[in-house]
């Protein structure tokens, strides 16, 4: 079976990467999709999230499981157009779990032939998010254990060159 796992990424963070493998271990395939959401203010492109992604996920075992994607539009709809039965989303709190809850409750309406799984985020994991990610970078703070360390570099470097502006 074929799942989705949906997101910004902005940037990957080991909390992703964490859901992403585990996710691997229970599907046959799993999709990483990075929307596009142009109200979203990104530091990154999407090309470079995809090239980001694809080189953390190359240090997984299950690898071959995994691909990379980018879309716009309703997330159900293009699970749906690639095949998937399954969105894949993480949970690190109950502030998560209510607005997961009520985004899966639409999807279901929408399309109910989509289902949501959800991970529950390992507990050094709960407090992560690319935003905390960034706050961190940008304040000087060590970061190493929060993001894949393939892409630790990128994203030092474009938090720096982000600064300079």
């Amino acid at each position: 079976m074929k799942a989705v796992y949906p997101g910004t990424f902005d940037p990957l963070t080991n909390g992703h990467l964490d859901i992403i493998e585990r996710a691997a271990n229970i599907f046959d395939e799993v999709v990483v999709l990075i929307n596009q959401n142009p109200r979203k203010q990104n530091l990154f492109t999407v090309e470079e999230r995809i090239e980001m992604i694809q080189k953390s996920i190359n240090t997984l075992k299950n690898a071959s499981k995994i691909s990379v994607m980018s879309g716009k539009g309703l997330t159900v709809n293009i699970a749906e157009g690639i095949g998937a039965k399954t969105m894949i989303r993480g949970i690190r709190a109950v502030s998560d779990y209510e607005y997961e809850l009520a985004t899966a409750t639409a999807n279901m309406k929408i399309n109910p032939s989509i289902e949501t799984f959800f991970l529950i985020a390992r507990p050094e994991y709960t407090f992560l998010s690319s935003s905390t990610v960034k706050e961190i970078a940008m304040n000087d703070g060590d970061i190493r254990d929060f993001v894949p360390s393939p892409i630790l570099e990128d994203v030092l470097k474009r938090l720096k060159q982000n600064q300079s502006m």
